[in-house]
């Protein structure tokens, strides 16, 4: 079923998560244990991130050099496979730009298709450390729309070759992303909304949102999508802070601000336990006033801690 078509058979703000493919040589155990505990509240879709492969390069002999990947996270396919098998539940597998040929692309998304699955996050993906800013694959997209084209196209039967005839027609619902304190690389909001409505003119079904923790960062967003005509749903990326080290690193690594009565909730706790407990406090107070103001899903980043999102789904739904 897809996502577009969950929203609009609801009567209530659904529930989703995201869970993240394990490094490789560990298991799937760790995503079942995810979704076990996050069952109960029955999640409408669940999205399965893609985290391409990075890489450095290590002196070997005679000053020679050997690219040596690092951190790699393969299994988004077949996760989503195993999820829809397992729990009867809408997968919603990210697709990037960055470490994708054209081809590649196209391959990953004739699996996805033979394997039933309806629905695709579209998105540019992160430059790799070793880069330091982006860069496309040779014969790769280099940015967010040209991927959603790419699956546009397959929905109304137009693949790579040319000279393939009577093509099945692939029925994907795409989302995009959405950044409610702007893109990190925009050089202001009026600009990243400009290419965020050329997306959903050109295919785009709804936009899930960045994570953030003002609801009126999320409120004033909507209110000027909605000025400049993106009328899909946006859904709003929730994640509970969960100790004193993301002070610093979710606006580093995400762009993000904390609101100050956070910052201070957080400073003045006495021990990680209790700056746990008031992120997820925290947390719970932005999914009840996000649900008063009737967004159509809350979108948990679980970062593989599912308890925590189980504390904050236990006191909203």
């Amino acid at each position: 079923m897809k996502v577009i078509d969950h929203i609009k058979g609801a009567k209530k703000t659904l529930f989703s998560v995201e869970v993240l493919p394990p490094l490789k040589g560990q298991d799937i155990n760790s995503i079942f244990t995810t979704m076990d505990n996050l069952m109960e509240f029955e999640p409408a879709f669940v999205d399965v991130t893609y985290h391409r492969e990075e890489y450095v390069y290590r002196e070997v002999k005679e000053g020679l050099l050997e690219k040596k990947t690092v951190r790699k996270r393969p299994g988004t396919v077949g996760i989503c496979a195993a999820l829809k098998h397992r729990y009867s539940i809408d997968p919603v597998p990210h697709i990037i730009c960055g470490g994708f040929r054209k081809e590649e692309t196209e391959n990953a998304l004739i699996d996805l298709n033979f394997l039933g699955i309806d629905n695709v996050l579209v998105l540019r993906g992160d430059p790799i450390r070793s880069e330091g800013r982006f860069k496309a694959e040779d014969d790769g997209h280099a940015y967010a729309i040209d991927l959603l084209h790419q699956v546009v196209d397959l929905n109304n039967g137009i693949y790579l070759d040319p000279d393939l005839r009577n093509t099945n027609k692939t029925d994907f619902c795409a989302g995009v992303a959405g950044y409610p304190e702007k893109h990190f690389e925009a050089p202001n909001i009026k600009s990243d909304l400009r290419y965020l409505k050329q997306k959903v003119d050109d295919g785009a079904e709804y936009i899930v949102t960045q994570m953030f923790f003002d609801n009126q960062a999320y409120f004033d967003y909507v209110k000027l999508c909605r000025e400049n005509g993106i009328n899909v749903p946006i859904i709003p990326g929730i994640k509970p802070l969960t100790s004193a080290r993301q002070l610093v690193s979710i606006p580093q690594n995400f762009y993000v601000n904390l609101p100050e009565e956070l910052v201070d909730n957080v400073e003045a706790c006495k021990s990680k336990e209790e700056v746990k407990e008031a992120g997820i406090e925290w947390c719970i107070r932005q999914c009840k006033e996000l649900m008063e103001f009737g967004v159509p899903v809350l979108h948990f980043y679980t970062m593989g801690k599912s308890e925590v999102t189980a504390r904050v789904a236990k006191e909203v739904f």
